[in-house]
């Protein structure tokens, strides 16, 4: 019998940190958790996933339920131990650069929105000079009307992601403005994500 939680009701991102939770203390061969919106079901699918687990999802009633089974010998298994020893000024300083841009509206700085817009068009625009330093954008608040059908950047955000730069948009944002289904690019993500972002990139550029 797999491992249940029911999440159903919960606020983003506290499906995704249950579920964490229970990896990280239980090791569980098989997990299913109850969701009840889509925003979660992504969120909970994509962690499980991310921690190798197959994913499949089976309505119920008003309710994902989201399975995850681990790799065949991976579940309830002690976790390999990392021998690891602290990093010095030299092998930090040749790591390389993470530069995440973290962009909560759809308009650039404050005063007059058409000038914003133009402004955040051209500095999407403009992004790819970063090179490979450019590592991830995170979309939140109003920033996610980027990454839908009809954004006049859409095309530079799916240059952007096809060039391999990490795009997550924020999924209670989404549900909150009704654009969950017409979001074209980027991964739907949670608090979680965002907050680990944050914390492994090497600078954050805020918008």
């Amino acid at each position: 019998m797999p491992r249940i939680l029911d999440c159903a009701g919960l606020p983003c991102p506290q499906p995704v940190l249950q579920c964490k939770q229970c990896l990280d203390n239980e090791n569980p061969a098989e997990v299913a958790v109850l969701v009840d919106n889509d925003a979660a079901k992504e969120n909970v699918s994509r962690f499980l996933g991310a921690r190798g687990y197959a994913t499949r999802t089976e309505r119920e009633g008003h309710l994902w339920k989201v399975v995850g089974t681990a790799p065949a010998g991976a579940g309830a298994s002690a976790a390999p131990v990392c021998d690891c020893a602290p990093m010095s000024d030299a092998d930090m300083a040749r790591l390389d650069s993470k530069v995440a841009v973290f962009i909560t509206s759809d308009v650039m700085g404050r005063g007059d929105d058409e000038l914003g817009g133009k402004l955040m068009f051209n500095f999407l625009g403009t992004l790819p000079e970063l090179g490979g330093e450019l590592w991830r954008i995170i979309l939140v608040n109003a920033g996610v009307k980027l990454a839908v059908t009809g954004s006049p950047v859409l095309d530079k955000l799916q240059a952007l992601a096809q060039a391999g730069v990490s795009i997550l948009v924020c999924g209670t944002c989404l549900t909150h403005f009704g654009l969950l289904e017409q979001k074209q690019v980027g991964e739907t993500t949670n608090m979680l994500d965002v907050v680990t972002s944050l914390q492994l990139a090497t600078k954050v550029i805020q918008v």
